[in-house]
């Protein structure tokens, strides 16, 4: 389907920078065809007896890391969660819970502002890296067909932080302080990943694989017909770990062992998974594993997703299998590549359902 084709999908009164809120606001009753996937996709997958079937995303209590055998204990989770599920989740990571309510609601507050408002942060231009809205009908790098039922806004936070005043007012507050917070639990997560490979603590960190961090928050508008589309086709994420804050209403599932497992919101704790530069580093070790978001008809639903990724910001580190990790019997598979090179490709694709990273096995 073209982009004339997608436009014309729309209502007339509809904007394609109002994005899909847009079509909401206009109380379409259905899904128009250019988000139509095929129901072979949209199908759960699941199976009708799980019995016998651990189907639970780990959840993992990292307030018991203050002591060494406790902490080996939570290490051992990290391991185990990290290699046969590429997620889990986290509680008491110390991000307070007040703020976890504050950059829930300062999304939802812009992505609800008025449509000439949000179109002044609108742009296609790939080099404007501070604070860019987004939404389906005109990402640069969206896939031509079909479309997912979302609007996003992006807010790149290092390696060079944002001027506050280049954040809109509605969202700036939360937008830097919840940044912040991820910042530290994200060292500390890498700690624990570090460990869990059997290396020094803070191997990870001197790898940089903290230095770049970006801020992907989406909405996902109520759907009239859920069954037809899908908030996020299946995909994998561009990036080291990725620390998700999701709300109540739920979406997000896992392909587990052939399934689509639901990771299930839990009041008060963070979705962590592993990127496709963690396997690359780890060399298959740790698993980058395909998600995706379900539409729902209860939204709007709010998650935001913090990247631990230079993303296409000019970074000469090459990346590839650590050494220390290598062996005769364990040989590198993927061969050395930098993160903005990897990053064209992976946007280019379009979150086409293919893993681009299988592009850079040996």
């Amino acid at each position: 389907m073209t982009e004339t084709t997608q436009k014309a999908d729309l209502p007339a009164s509809v904007s394609t920078t109002s994005g899909v809120k847009g079509l909401v606001d206009a109380k379409i009753t259905q899904v128009p065809r250019s988000f139509h996937y095929p129901s072979s996709t949209v199908s759960n997958n699941t199976p009708s007896d799980i019995s016998g079937l651990n189907l639970t995303v780990p959840i993992i209590d990292l307030g018991e890391i203050n002591n060494t055998s406790t902490r080996n204990a939570v290490v051992s989770k990290i391991k185990d969660a990290a290699e046969n599920w590429g997620f889990f989740q986290v509680i008491n990571h110390g991000v307070p819970l007040n703020l976890l309510e504050d950059i829930k609601q300062a999304v939802q507050r812009f992505h609800e502002e008025d449509p000439e408002v949000k179109k002044r942060y609108f742009s296609t231009d790939s080099n404007k890296k501070t604070f860019v809205y987004s939404n389906s009908f005109e990402d640069t790098y969206k896939s031509a067909t079909p479309l997912n039922w979302r609007d996003s806004f992006t807010c790149y936070l290092a390696p060079h932080p944002p001027n506050p005043k280049e954040i809109p007012v509605v969202c700036r507050d939360a937008v830097m302080d919840y940044s912040k917070h991820v910042m530290e639990l994200g060292t500390l997560l890498l700690q624990l990943l570090s460990e869990a490979l059997g290396l020094d603590s803070e191997m990870l960190k001197r790898m940089d694989c903290l230095k770049g961090l970006f801020m992907l928050c989406h909405y996902y508008p109520p759907c009239p017909q859920p069954d037809l589309t899908l908030g996020i086709n299946k995909h994998t994420d561009n990036s080291f770990i990725t620390i998700l804050l999701q709300d109540q209403i739920g979406g997000l599932q896992v392909l587990h062992k052939d399934y689509w497992v639901d990771v299930t919101p839990l009041h008060g704790a963070l979705v962590v998974n592993m990127g496709d530069f963690m396997q690359v580093i780890t060399n298959d070790k740790f698993s980058s594993v395909e998600h995706r978001v379900r539409a729902n008809i209860d939204g709007p639903r709010i998650s935001v997703a913090c990247f631990f990724s230079s993303s296409l910001f000019p970074n000469p580190t090459v990346y590839g299998p650590i050494k220390e990790l290598l062996s005769d019997e364990n040989p590198a598979k993927y061969r050395d590549i930098t993160i903005p090179e990897y990053t064209v490709g992976f946007l280019a694709s379009g979150f086409d359902g293919k893993s681009h990273l299988s592009k850079y096995r040996v």
